[in-house]
């Protein structure tokens, strides 16, 4: 009879062991399954954000934490193409640290967007380093150039963005994912 209550405990716990890893298992495979039916970053996806995005020295030029998000839809072109690429396959609650190359960013400086023009061509309030004016293409595009020189008969404009020639960087939450049409 001791025998015997051995070999049914024996047996009894190799159940509960192999009852306790298959619901362990099955435990697993639900978050598996629920992180994998999330919807991830791709093309047409209306994708929410929290950021901040710092330069190469650590100076924070933004951020959105605890504030309102960033919405954009990817693919569309809303957003540098660094950071959109980057983000690809993302689902809600992920994080990521990106870096983003010029290349991928605002562009490099373009010395031919430095434009010296006749103080007269500029409104004497905005005769002053630092200063933003607004302009428009031959196309009809809007340009904002910077003032960054006043000189005796001419002032120096910029019309690179103000982020050109920057490595950006990056710290991404994604808040929220909502599949969508491809724009």
């Amino acid at each position: 009879m001791a025998v015997l209550f051995r070999r049914t405990r024996w047996i009894w716990h190799t159940c509960v062991s192999v009852v306790l890893v298959l619901i362990s298992g099955a435990a697993t495979a639900a978050e598996s399954q629920v992180k994998g039916s999330a919807p991830a970053i791709g093309n047409g996806a209306q994708v929410s954000l929290e950021y901040t995005l710092r330069l190469e020295d650590k100076t924070v030029l933004e951020s959105n934490v605890g504030k309102e998000p960033v919405t954009y839809r990817h693919g569309a072109h809303e957003i540098v193409p660094g950071l959109e690429r980057s983000l690809e396959g993302l689902v809600k609650g992920d994080t990521k640290h990106v870096v983003v190359k010029p290349v991928d960013g605002y562009g490099d400086v373009d010395d031919k967007a430095v434009q010296e023009v006749k103080k007269s061509m500029i409104p004497e309030g905005a005769r002053k380093v630092g200063a933003q004016l607004e302009a428009k293409s031959p196309d009809g595009q809007s340009m904002f150039p910077r003032v960054t020189e006043v000189k005796e008969e001419t002032v120096v404009l910029d019309f690179n963005h103000p982020l050109a020639g920057k490595t950006l960087i990056f710290d991404v939450t994604v808040l929220d994912v909502k599949p969508g049409a491809v724009p």
